[in-house]
């Protein structure tokens, strides 16, 4: 899908764009590449703390090998389900949303989600924010915008981790998920900077704040199309939404299942 033709001609060649970055699929081009994304990425806004952060950045092997070996596409529901300690994420959840009824009651009266369906991602993504990520941010996501499999898809998040470094949001040495997801609940930086709410009023969004992070989750379903009252399981209306969140099959069903548990 992303293999780009060898032969170009002439014409064509001319017409490019000269600041337009060319992928790789081993860390041989990174710095080339990110000399020439510069370009593309002031053109898109990036500013001075942005830029320097994309020229420090470094090439996440770590992150290519995670890339490669997504595992959870693989398992059955059952097995995912154990896996993720789904169990554990209903009971724990259940006694976070008694805890603290106030702050996800207006969660859902402002966006309209459950919190059933915020507490489940909040648990899967990172156990309620025991583990947020060891991976440097900024470098993971140009990595992955540098590699060939899916450039276009992680360019735009690339583009939004540069920005959040100017807003002051993270730094160049801020550390996330192998993915470059941030947060409590693992945003993309793209959509953090798009869906990023300040729940807690004081002045930025932070995506490692809890009230931030959820408060900003529960924004993104709405904007992505959530309608207020409405199922969320398997062919009811808001399943579909789920699936904005993250592409895996089991991931999906089980959020769905743990919400339906934890609101039950």
């Amino acid at each position: 899908m992303f293999l780009r033709s060898i032969i170009f001609s002439t014409a064509i060649l001319a017409a490019a764009p000269a600041f337009a970055a060319t992928c790789g699929n081993t860390s041989a081009g990174f710095n080339a590449w990110k000399a020439s994304f510069s370009k593309e990425a002031k053109k898109a806004g990036v500013k001075k703390r942005g830029l320097q952060a994309l020229a420090n950045a470094q090439y996440a092997s770590g992150t290519i090998k995670a890339d490669r070996n997504q595992k959870s596409f693989k398992y059955t529901l059952e097995k995912f389900m154990k896996v993720r300690g789904a169990d554990t994420i209903v009971s724990q959840g259940k006694r976070r949303k008694a805890k603290s009824a106030s702050f996800y009651n207006s969660l859902e009266k402002q966006f309209g989600v459950p919190a059933g369906v915020i507490i489940a991602i909040h648990g899967m993504e990172t156990g309620f924010g025991g583990f947020m990520g060891g991976s440097q941010v900024v470098s993971a996501i140009t990595t992955l915008t540098y590699d060939c499999r899916r450039s276009d898809f992680f360019k735009p998040h690339a583009i939004g981790a540069l920005k959040l470094v100017d807003k002051g949001s993270i730094t160049g040495a801020t550390k996330g998920a192998k993915h470059g997801e941030l947060g409590h609940t693992q945003f993309l930086p793209g959509n953090a900077l798009s869906y990023g709410v300040d729940a807690n009023g004081d002045g930025r969004v932070d995506l490692y704040n809890q009230a931030d992070a959820l408060a900003s989750t529960a924004n993104f379903l709405r904007q992505k199309g959530w309608k207020p009252g409405k199922g969320y399981q398997q062919g009811q209306p808001n399943f579909k939404v789920i699936k904005q969140w993250n592409a895996a099959g089991v991931y999906q069903k089980a959020i769905a299942i743990m919400a339906a548990r934890i609101d039950g």
